[in-house]
């Protein structure tokens, strides 16, 4: 393959590129991978493996090499202008909708992060921040970020966690989930999945409250409230997808 006219001059790098390259129209062995780079068979194990260390590319069930998390990782965070243009007034509407404090999560690593937030005006509420880490083994957003995650990560997440396997399925199955002083003591709260492209999940959006107000079954207060609010920012990422391409 002559590759002469996308040469950057670094050639470990263009090497490496080629190999994301021939991944990005779906998984390929190893002697496919030879094939189709043209790079020698040490060379393209190396990189492969050097790229599947760093997530950028890992492996499916029958041991072929596929384009990794990393990748979605990175294209979340170029496309998170957007996301929270969209997100912003939703967040805004849902919490006057429920009357409790909206937010919107991302997964950063081993931490999810709050991007944005609509903080109730007055009364009891839960405060989170914009640019708080919070960790992935508590509360209902961390549910819903870790829900459609590889089995592998689910496991390591799993650790410590107040939530179960079974738990994760159920939030699936239902697409929201709900927490109860898992975070934090005395709180609750209700989140559904933001998806990306091929349906990814990237974000979640959530409202939290006191358990007072919120009680022991938030969801069956606010579960409609909130996967709506998150298919109205689904709607509009999508339909922006739908104007770039």
């Amino acid at each position: 393959m002559d590759n002469s006219s996308s040469s950057s001059g670094v050639g470990v790098l263009d090497k490496t590129m080629s190999v994301l390259d021939a991944l990005e129209s779906g998984p390929a062995s190893l002697a496919q991978l030879v094939q189709i780079t043209g790079l020698a068979r040490p060379t393209a194990h190396r990189l492969a493996v050097a790229l599947e260390r760093h997530r950028m590319v890992t492996r499916d069930s029958q041991g072929r090499f596929i384009l990794g998390p990393r990748l979605g990782e990175l294209s979340i965070s170029t496309g998170e202008d957007r996301l929270l243009a969209v997100a912003t007034p939703v967040l805004t509407q849902l919490r006057d909708l429920t009357g409790e404090s909206a937010q919107l999560y991302r997964r950063q690593g081993d931490v999810r992060v709050c991007v944005a937030a609509s903080e109730r005006a007055s009364g009891l509420r839960d405060t989170v921040p914009v640019g708080s880490e919070l960790p992935m083994n508590a509360g209902s957003a961390a549910q819903i970020l870790l829900a459609w995650e590889d089995s592998e990560r689910i496991r390591r997440s799993l650790r410590g966690a107040p939530f179960t396997a079974a738990t994760l399925s159920q939030v699936r199955r239902r697409r929201w989930a709900q927490s109860v002083a898992e975070r934090e003591q005395g709180v609750a709260s209700v989140s559904a999945p933001i998806t990306g492209p091929g349906g990814r999940v990237i974000a979640a959006v959530s409202i939290s409250g006191p358990i007072e107000r919120l009680g022991r079954s938030p969801g069956r207060l606010h579960a409609q409230a909130v996967t709506s609010a998150a298919e109205k920012i689904n709607e509009a990422l999508h339909s922006n997808e739908g104007q770039t391409r």
